[in-house]
């Protein structure tokens, strides 16, 4: 069964950094575009960054120059480096392929930005 699993969240002060992981299963998400995705409590779930396997970028404007999404095909995981964060990044973050399959959706990984 594939899967995506999150991790790497917690609790951190505006400021702060965090480092997410997304660790998949199968082989075929080393070839698909990846992305981040987040829900706030009470919002939609938005995309915030993707990675296709030639490794371009995007990012959504609220997080640009803040985070960086990378992979690492050979860990299959993909990495989500979130620095100079704000209390409105405060968010469960899933990864998913881009755009999202239903199928793929996972726990996720809390991440609360609070002093």
């Amino acid at each position: 069964q594939v899967q995506l699993v999150e991790s790497g969240g917690g609790l951190v002060q505006p400021g702060g950094s965090l480092r997410l992981s997304c660790a998949h299963s199968g082989s075929i998400f080393t070839i698909r575009t990846m992305g981040w995705y987040r829900q706030a409590p009470g919002k939609q779930r938005e995309l915030v960054a993707r990675i296709t396997s030639g490794d371009s970028t995007y990012y959504a404007d609220s997080v640009k120059g803040r985070f960086t999404i990378s992979r690492d095909n050979a860990k299959r995981t993909v990495y989500l480096q979130m620095n100079s964060l704000k209390p409105e990044d405060t968010a469960v973050y899933y990864c998913n392929v881009f755009p999202p399959q239903s199928a793929y959706w996972g726990q996720g990984t809390q991440v609360t930005v609070s002093s």
